[in-house]
């Protein structure tokens, strides 16, 4: 089975797959340069599973990924979940001392997970952007620069580069839900609790209350919801979609309180409704 993830090796996502699909032989991962195109690989035809970053303890939401399942791609849906304990180093080609660091590179993601170390540590520094933390590491392992990376254990080793400090992130408790994309219609498996993820967006004329009679059709029948989270629609401004992750399976009350959504937004669909918690198998 081809699973797409963000690329290059040495990310984050990597090291997810690999926790996620230990012991699995039948595994190929292919890495992809945005979040984009491992989701659209799907879409596609290309791969038949992506796993993709979905959500920080920290940082909240990935809105890349929010924006391509809203806005870029269709034909998929999430599938599957695993959760992943994340832990940045600061990552230079050689040994290096703080001050001297003059950039330091990571995904937005991984800045913005160690916000206080780079303002506290690296106060002179200039934030550099990369499409992913590995993207950011090879880019330090191969410059003459005074530059530093935050990244994986995994991606240092990967690239021969020295690991500064261990272990900046924020909080400790620093946790990254990734998800399973496949291809629309595909059966989820597994057992335990289950969430469902949908979207929906425009709630007919703006009057005082429109979001919580949109709610209600969840909280009248006693649905809880774990997350909502809202996302500009990109048709000028007051305009948004919300997205919500409800507490259980889209079937009996859920079902009913999603087509009573259906009757108070302009639009809502499904993202996927699928076991919470790791699995240790491709989905």
């Amino acid at each position: 089975m081809r699973v797409a993830y963000l690329g290059p090796p040495g990310t984050f996502t990597e090291d997810a797959l690999g926790d996620a699909t230990a012991g699995s032989e039948d595994v190929e991962p292919a890495a992809y340069p945005s979040i984009y195109a491992a989701v659209a690989a799907v879409a596609g035809g290309e791969a038949e599973r992506a796993l993709v970053p979905f959500e920080n303890s920290i940082e909240g939401a990935v809105r890349s990924t929010l924006d391509t399942l809203a806005f870029d791609t269709d034909g998929v849906s999430i599938v599957g979940e695993h959760d992943l304990a994340i832990s940045h180093c600061l990552i230079a080609r050689s040994e290096l001392p703080l001050e001297k660091v003059e950039v330091v590179i990571s995904h937005p993601q991984g800045t913005a997970q160690c916000a206080r170390f780079i303002r506290d540590e690296l106060p002179g520094a200039e934030v550099r952007t990369a499409a992913s933390t590995a993207e950011a590491v090879r880019l330090v392992s191969e410059s003459d620069e005074s530059w530093a990376a935050l990244g994986a254990r995994s991606a240092a080793a990967l690239y021969g580069a020295t690991i500064l400090r261990d272990g900046v992130e924020d909080e400790r408790d620093n946790v990254t839900r990734f998800v399973w994309i496949a291809p629309e219609g595909t059966e989820p498996v597994g057992e335990g609790p289950w969430r469902t993820t949908l979207i929906f967006s425009e709630l007919g004329a703006d009057k005082p209350g429109a979001l919580v009679e949109a709610l209600g059709a969840f909280s009248d029948r006693g649905v809880n919801l774990t997350r909502i989270e809202s996302r500009p629609r990109r048709r000028g401004l007051g305009r948004y979609m919300f997205f919500v992750d409800v507490e259980g399976k889209a079937e009996g009350l859920i079902a009913e309180a999603i087509d009573d959504l259906r009757g108070k937004a302009e639009s809502v669909r499904v993202l996927g409704s699928y076991p919470v918690g790791n699995a240790r198998r491709v989905v």
